[in-house]
């Protein structure tokens, strides 16, 4: 038998902890202990939590309706998602504005700019499709059309024509005042005057459907005149925002040694940022308890809010897979001429990946070896390509910020002009762009996308009760289109890297 040398047994005894000190150990370290006993990593435990909160949400709010609550009890209950929508939006301008400059700056535009304009290219117009795709399907499909199901209070409308919305669209993408473009978004409004005679009187805002009840009053001596006037609405300005970081990112990065203070500056902010919204993540399966429970207190039937819930991620899922099985191909097949599913395979290792974590940046490592050992992609491709992707393309994640808009709007029986779902569309463009590469961002910069037409936010809530399943699909997505990218770009300069 093997004896224990007297040193080497007392460092065995010094490694095996005794029963009085697991004992006494803090009961948050005796459930750490436990969960990493079951082998339960932190992202899992995340998952497993949300999901937790919304069936405790949908018990809670089943029973207590009915008990007919008060009105303030019913702003109690609502509370705790109240305070998870705050300090998502506490964090939303913050983490877009570092995410976008620190991409931005870091990119070296002279010595990579043919290969980098390639890449934004295929970001833009790939996100762009993606959009555009979920927008047809949701007003093909209408998961959240009123005869299914409405929320009891419909949104306040602002009736303007599109060209209206179309100019506020331009304006703001270009704010006077970047201070102040955090708090107000440039609207038209509409105005009406009486006159009589040459006079005026009674000036007060109107809607269109207002000025045809009126004017069927009116006799002949009557004058109705329609004034539009630009106001400062208070709400963020999100595309001038982006716009601005976009301006401010690529200009940063031209100055090279002599901004490197400031890149690193807005580096380590966006890093603090990543994590405080890490931080309040771990509290959102109680905000979605509470959102879960409040929204079902206010509803007219269960039934259709599930079925809503179901047609919503149904029209999710199937704008993803026309998104990875069709848009992708096409583009790949019509600039390479090779077959698409070559690196489909080849990076299925990276797909599933993204599929279980959810995060475009926990994959960007695996991204990157399948590329290089399995299709021979350039290192200088793939080290430049994959980690602007994570940062920048977002396809699937525009796509759910779209569905998602336009189903919340159906639900508040919110009717939408051509100029609005311009408006939806790209803003969920920049809005993905600056979506930072975590699990769930996308629903976080969804609320910037539904304060542009002027929609609640509570509504996101409803919808967070299954993104912990369509997160792990749109951020597999996310990947592939990554990778296409990158194929796509060493093909379209080849040359250019054999002759270095």
């Amino acid at each position: 038998m093997h004896v224990l040398e007297p040193e080497a047994a007392h460092l065995v005894d010094q490694s095996v902890p005794t029963y009085n000190k697991t004992n006494n150990a803090s009961p948050l370290r005796k459930l750490k202990c436990w969960v990493l006993g079951l082998g339960i990593n932190s992202e899992n435990l995340l998952i497993i939590l949300t999901i937790t909160g919304v069936l405790l949400g949908v018990a809670l709010g089943c029973t207590l309706r009915k008990m007919s609550l008060s009105d303030e009890a019913i702003i109690l209950v609502k509370f705790p998602g109240e305070m998870l929508m705050r300090m998502l939006k506490m964090l939303i301008i913050p983490i877009i504005v570092t995410s976008v400059i620190t991409g931005l700056s870091n990119l070296d535009l002279k010595k990579s700019g043919r290969m980098g304009a390639h890449a934004i290219a295929y970001y833009v117009a790939t996100t762009t499709l993606a959009v555009i795709l979920g927008v047809v399907l949701v007003s093909i499909i209408q998961p959240g059309n009123q005869k299914r199901f409405s929320l009891n209070k419909a949104a306040e409308q602002r009736v303007i024509s599109t060209l209206d919305t179309f100019l506020d669209l331009i304006r703001n993408l270009f704010p006077e005042n970047i201070v102040a473009a955090c708090l107000q978004v440039a609207q038209t409004q509409l105005t009406r005057s009486e006159e009589m005679m040459g006079n005026s009187s009674n000036i007060s805002s109107i809607n269109n459907s207002t000025i045809m009840n009126k004017s069927l009053d009116y006799n002949q001596s009557k004058i109705l005149k329609v004034e539009r006037k630009l106001e400062q609405i208070p709400n963020a300005n999100v595309l001038g925002i982006i716009i601005f970081s976009v301006f401010f990112g690529v200009t940063l990065s031209n100055l090279k040694e002599e901004g490197k203070i400031v890149t690193e500056f807005f580096s380590v902010m966006n890093s603090i940022f990543m994590r405080m919204i890490t931080i309040i993540l771990w509290y959102s399966p109680i905000g979605i308890c509470s959102l879960l429970a409040g929204n079902l207190l206010t509803l007219g039937g269960v039934q259709d809010l599930i079925e809503s819930l179901g047609m919503y991620m149904l029209t999710v899922i199937a704008g993803l897979m026309i998104h990875l099985l069709i848009t992708l191909p096409i583009i790949y097949v019509a600039i390479t001429r090779k077959n698409p599913f070559r690196v489909y395979y080849a990076t299925s290792q990276a797909f599933l990946t993204a599929l279980g974590t959810a995060s475009s940046a926990g994959t960007l490592p695996l991204s990157i070896q399948c590329l290089e050992e399995n299709l021979g992609i350039d290192k200088r491709v793939t080290k430049f390509v994959l980690p602007l992707g994570a940062t920048m393309n977002m396809d699937g994640t525009a796509l759910l910020e779209g569905v998602a808009a336009i189903t919340i709007a159906q639900m508040y029986q919110y009717s939408l002009s051509a100029g609005q779902i311009v408006t939806i569309s790209v803003t969920a463009t920049f809005a993905s762009i600056g979506a930072a590469a975590i699990p769930s961002a996308g629903l976080v910069t969804l609320v910037l996308v539904l304060s542009a037409i002027g929609l609640p936010s509570e509504a996101v809530g409803l919808l967070w009760s299954i993104d912990w399943l369509l997160d792990r699909i749109r951020t597999s997505v996310n990947v592939m289109g990554d990778c296409i990218g990158a194929v796509i770009v060493q093909h379209l300069n080849k040359e250019l890297l054999a002759e270095d």
